[in-house]
């Protein structure tokens, strides 16, 4: 298992470097979980599949009466597998305008803004990746999670955090709620993952109950936690098939509903995996000295989002957060 910090160890080149760090600085979630590098391709044009095992089912004890048998009961598991996806982008580029670059470095730009439509896709994968629907993704939490046990409140009343005054008449019952949630997880949880509505929402629920904290990432930069939980706003999605932005975790537009989604990472929990070796990120800058008037860059991810464990993730339903 690695993580992207640790992925730039063998990395001589500098803009690797840099184009490793830019996919950590845009992504909390990308900085934080860690890869099973272990995937390889077979002969004969096979797929990147990962394989493994899921608990569903814990093994219990049990008190038994003198002269009684235990009742079997055993641990149940399943075997699955998760097919590595390939994602990114490309452009292209006259070489005038890169040379005549005025305070805006074309190429960087260029090459900066297409690491964040990566990581925007990571995000939105990661909650409603959904192989039955478009073979092109790798499944998301969404689909781990619906119908399990540690789906809460799904199809139950919604509870209401939408404005400041129900904010203030509601916020014990979503505390108890909550407590709720989290008592169905194997752990405490490394993350909420939420959209940017619900993070202004829990945030003040947290300040009313004195939950509310602030820690720092990696790059500095102030994390807000649900008593030291980081609150991860998975930001927005531009729908390229609708030509607008949509939050990453949805709301319900009809009932101004969503979810929470929480996570625990390790190998036997949430994680990501890659291909066998550290290049979880592959990049190409256009050689300039080269011919042909059109310089083409790209950069690439080879990944996929594993649940080992169904009581490793949970999903918070039906929280409103818009009146």
């Amino acid at each position: 298992m690695i993580t992207l910090l640790e992925s730039k160890v063998g990395m001589a080149d500098k803009v690797d470097q840099a184009v490793v760090d830019e996919f950590r600085r845009g992504s909390w979630l990308l900085d934080n979980i860690s890869f099973d590098n272990t995937v390889s391709p077979g002969t004969g044009g096979s797929t990147l599949v990962y394989g493994y095992i899921r608990r569903k089912v814990p093994s219990v004890a049990q008190f038994r009466p003198i002269n009684t048998e235990y009742t079997a009961q055993e641990t149940i598991r399943e075997r699955l597998s998760q097919e590595l996806k390939i994602f990114g982008g490309k452009f292209e580029l006259d070489r005038v305008i890169i040379n005549t670059a005025g305070a805006v470095d074309e190429l960087n730009d260029q090459m900066t803004e297409k690491i964040k439509g990566a990581v925007n896709l990571f995000h939105y994968t990661v909650i409603n990746g959904d192989s039955a629907v478009d073979p092109d993704q790798f499944d998301g939490l969404d689909v781990f999670i619906t119908g399990s046990s540690t789906e809460f409140n799904a199809g139950g009343a919604p509870i209401d955090i939408s404005t400041s005054a129900l904010m203030d008449a509601n916020y014990n019952e979503f505390l108890d709620m909550m407590t709720e949630f989290e008592s169905g997880l194997d752990g405490r949880p490394d993350a909420f993952l939420v959209n940017t509505r619900l993070a202004t929402k829990i945030k003040g629920v947290a300040r009313r109950a004195g939950y509310y904290t602030r820690a720092e990432d990696a790059f500095g930069r102030p994390v807000d936690t649900w008593s030291g939980i980081p609150i991860i706003d998975m930001m927005s999605f531009y729908d390229e098939s609708i030509s607008a932005t949509v939050p990453v975790v949805p709301i319900d537009t009809a009932t101004g509903t969503t979810s929470l989604y929480a996570v625990i990472f390790g190998v036997n929990a949430f994680h990501a995996a890659s291909p066998v070796g550290d290049r979880i990120i592959t990049t190409a800058f256009p050689d300039l000295s080269a011919p042909g008037v059109m310089k083409e860059g790209d950069v690439e991810m080879v990944t996929c989002v594993v649940l080992k464990n169904t009581l490793k993730a949970g999903a918070f339903r039906e929280i409103k957060v818009t009146p």
